[in-house]
């Protein structure tokens, strides 16, 4: 099938490339001229496991190809998925400008029949705005072309974005055209072969399903973050609490670990853009509104606790950070507790010294001009002349350090762990002052 992909970022690139790797045509059309270049030589501008060499294996085989030209997009294929960005504005609602410029470009060009296909994570009711576009670009080149605008949340986690993808657990599709329906069902054919996962129903409900499904994800983090501070408060431990509660089949495990909360490109952009969208409906929002202001009060924790243990004087501090991505496996840092954790401690005079397996390049982006702000070459050199260690990030590689080294390395023996990753009473026995999250010290 001929399918076109408007947006080559995040959400585009996973799509595109694994729409061709089933056997379809697949054209990525974007704006940015250096990333289409640099994506057109295999070149992945993002780190996701297991990408790159899906989109060279197409490429190779001239199943996927990347433009910039808007016009081939719009006339390649019958498949049309907008991808685009959704940045928030300045209320925190989501900012669906360049999902209806797309529309445009589409409805200027369309010559046969297309099914266009929302991506992108957008408010109730795009879809007919999205729709609206397009029937008035067609009016006004006084063409009859049919078309059909369909709901298709993405449902992919940022470091298992391909898995989920080949192998999702639900395709939701939002259309009330059973020709619609068919040609989709065909689509997505090749990755629920096992069973049939396609979810049909209307397209507001398909597009407030995503919203609904990341804004419920975020409560649970929000939720045991909260108990987690209960637990500190009258000497319980959260991982045994997670144990508890996590066994039961209504609760389940997933996401339900206390940290230092959530960030990334969705969880908060999302649950900010619900409650303005339900603000503007004149519908309550309290719950969402207590998961935005627990994950904010959650990122400044760590930085609590350091403060806490050296009384308050950070002044000349310098502090090893492991973990600068919001969560492992991928580069992202939008919204990462990280950076407030190196906000909070380089304005209250400490320095700070990190290390990332992947996104070193993003923080160097972000704050390569931080005046007491630097990165380093691993882990270990992180440690060195610091006077405690905090993590950030649960990357599989601090998982099992070589606590010697740390020791020998830092100047106190004192580790802020924003993730839970150690046993506290092994890093007790051997000598550390350990500071977690949710396990009985504060």
């Amino acid at each position: 099938m001929r399918v076109t992909v408007f947006g080559s970022g995040y959400v585009g690139l996973v799509t595109g490339a694994c729409l061709a790797d089933a056997g379809n045509h697949v054209v990525c059309v974007d704006l940015d001229a250096n990333k289409i270049e640099r994506l057109s030589n295999g070149d992945v501008p993002i780190h996701e496991p297991g990408l790159e060499a899906v989109i060279r294996r197409n490429i190779n085989a001239k199943r996927l190809e990347f433009t910039t030209d808007a016009i081939k997009g719009a006339e390649h294929g019958l498949f049309q998925l907008i991808a685009v960005g959704t940045p928030p504005d300045e209320d925190g609602s989501a900012d669906i400008k360049h999902v209806l410029t797309v529309a445009r470009t589409i409805g200027a060009h369309l010559r046969d029949y297309a099914i266009v296909m929302t991506k992108s994570t957008v408010p109730v009711g795009t879809a007919d705005m999205v729709k609206g576009e397009i029937a008035a670009a067609l009016a006004g080149r006084q063409l009859a072309v049919q078309f059909d605008v369909v709901a298709n949340p993405e449902f992919l986690k940022e470091g298992t974005a391909v898995a989920d993808f080949m192998k999702p657990d639900r395709v939701v599709v939002g259309t009330d055209n059973p020709r619609t329906t068919q040609l989709l069902r065909a689509l997505y054919e090749p990755f629920t072969r096992n069973h049939d996962r396609l979810i049909v129903m209307d397209v507001r409900s398909a597009e407030l399903t995503k919203y609904a499904a990341n804004a419920l994800l975020a409560t649970k983090i929000s939720f045991m973050n909260e108990m987690a501070q209960f637990a500190e408060r009258v000497g319980a431990d959260i991982e045994n609490v997670r144990k508890g509660i996590g066994s039961d089949p209504r609760i389940g495990y997933n996401f339900i670990y206390a940290g230092i909360g959530y960030g990334g490109s969705c969880f908060p952009k999302d649950v900010q853009a619900q409650i303005r969208s339900a603000k503007g409906v004149d519908c309550g929002t309290r719950i969402l509104e207590a998961v935005d202001a627990v994950n904010e009060e959650q990122k400044l924790l760590l930085v609590r606790k350091i403060s806490r243990h050296f009384k308050g004087q950070l002044q000349g501090l310098h502090i090893a950070l492991w973990g600068l991505a919001f969560k492992p496996n991928t580069d992202g840092m939008r919204a990462a507790p990280s950076l407030i954790i190196i906000k909070e401690l380089l304005a209250a005079g400490a320095t700070v010294r990190a290390f990332d397996p992947a996104a070193m390049t993003e923080a160097q982006r972000l704050l390569g001009a931080s005046k007491g702000f630097s990165l380093a070459r691993d882990a270990y050199e992180a440690l060195e002349g610091a006077d405690a260690l905090a993590i950030a990030t649960e990357w599989r590689e601090f998982r099992s350090p070589d606590f010697n080294q740390i020791k020998s390395s830092l100047r106190h023996p004192v580790i802020f762990d924003g993730r839970n990753l150690y046993s506290a009473e092994q890093l007790q026995q051997l000598g550390f002052n350990y500071y977690s999250v949710g396990r009985g010290q504060t």
